[in-house]
């Protein structure tokens, strides 16, 4: 944490989604003042939560990183940092196809360092999905750290799995951390003795049906029943209400499906002649149809909804605040936009618990 009395260092959010990565470093003591994304849904969320930050709907692409400072105060336009976490689709283990230099998502991060050289903060994070890594065998990650030593930053590169840090998720992430001046940076240890299952993040959360859109519903266990990452998602045991519970619709032939899969199951436990509208079953990627197991960490929260991610005993998908508990998100923390936004913002966002031990070290490095 910042030193009582000590000034927070001001950071810009590029890509800033619904918010994730921002609030873990503002728990940890940083002032993000200003954020940009192109999602106006994913804004409306980022704001609900934190009203001081000044917000621009625009694409990262058309950005002028100086004309932002306008924006701010001036005792706020000398930036202490960027965070950054660019679209990721083109570089996800499961759009293989998309993984090349031709697919212009693929060269955001090139805005992204552009930006960065408009912006000259003393440190940059930027995050992506590990499978960056493999982009141009390695061409990407490569040449963001030759763009970083460029600018005069000591940049660094990891592979981080969000369950080391607390999160109930098997989350592989890459982060690169560039600083200038101090260093070198070291990543954070992980803090996890050992992982949080799907039963211990969300067992307390209420019982849904499909399609079900009660938004305020009470918890369903209380008092010494909670878990430890139960009571620390909830903030106060005087909680009594929770929202976010809001669930897709499935079909009756979706439905069908659901009561075939057992825990850590997926799409292979399906009868074939259920699956008949998908023309090649062989390219059926793993994650479809998955089932979480209570007394394991869940899988990557990815597109929950696209992905037909699996409730461990009801036949139904994850709700928008199932899907946060598994992101580390805290229950007060509000989700806005239509369903399909809620869970893509939900999906999208680094995991709150480990942007903490990021910030925690930044400041351990550079303050």
């Amino acid at each position: 944490m910042i030193n009582a009395g000590r000034e927070k260092p001001i950071c810009v959010d590029l890509c800033c989604g619904g918010g994730g990565l921002a609030y873990g470093f503002e728990l940890a003591g940083f002032d993000v003042a200003l954020g940009i994304d192109i999602d106006v849904e994913a804004l409306q969320t980022y704001k609900g939560n934190r009203s001081r930050t000044h917000l621009i709907a625009k694409d990262i692409r058309a950005a002028d990183g100086r004309a932002m400072l306008n924006y701010l105060p001036k005792k706020k336009r000398k930036i202490d940092g960027v965070l950054a976490g660019p679209p990721c689709k083109g570089f996800s283990q499961s759009n293989r196809r998309s993984r090349t230099l031709n697919n212009p998502l693929n060269s955001l991060y090139l805005d992204v360092m552009r930006m960065i050289t408009d912006l000259e903060p003393k440190w940059f994070l930027i995050e992506n999905v590990w499978g960056l890594e493999q982009v141009a065998h390695g061409a990407v990650k490569d040449h963001i750290i030759k763009l970083g030593r460029t600018l005069g930053y000591d940049v660094s590169a990891k592979v981080l799995n969000a369950a080391d840090y607390g999160v109930p998720q098997i989350r592989r992430r890459i982060f690169f951390v560039g600083i200038r001046g101090k260093g070198p940076f070291i990543f954070p240890a992980p803090t996890a003795p050992r992982y949080v299952t799907v039963r211990q993040a969300i067992s307390d959360l209420p019982s849904l049906s499909n399609g079900d859109s009660r938004g305020v519903l009470p918890y369903r266990a209380w008092g010494n029943a909670l878990t430890e990452y139960q009571l620390q998602m909830r903030r106060t045991k005087k909680r009594t209400l929770v929202t976010g519970n809001l669930v897709t619709r499935n079909n009756e032939l979706v439905r069908k499906r659901y009561g075939f899969i057992p825990p850590g199951g997926n799409w292979e436990n399906i009868p074939i002649h259920l699956m008949h509208n998908y023309k090649d079953q062989r390219q059926c990627h793993t994650g479809i149809y998955r089932r979480l197991k209570w007394e394991s960490p869940s899988v990557v929260i990815s597109n929950f909804r696209k992905n037909m991610l699996i409730h461990p005993v009801e036949d139904r998908g994850l709700s928008v605040r199932e899907a946060a508990r598994l992101q580390s998100f805290p229950d007060h923390y509000l989700f806005d936009g239509s369903l399909g936004s809620q869970q893509q913002q939900v999906a999208d966002a680094v995991p709150p618990l480990l942007s903490y031990e990021l910030a925690r070290a930044i400041l351990q490095t550079m303050y």
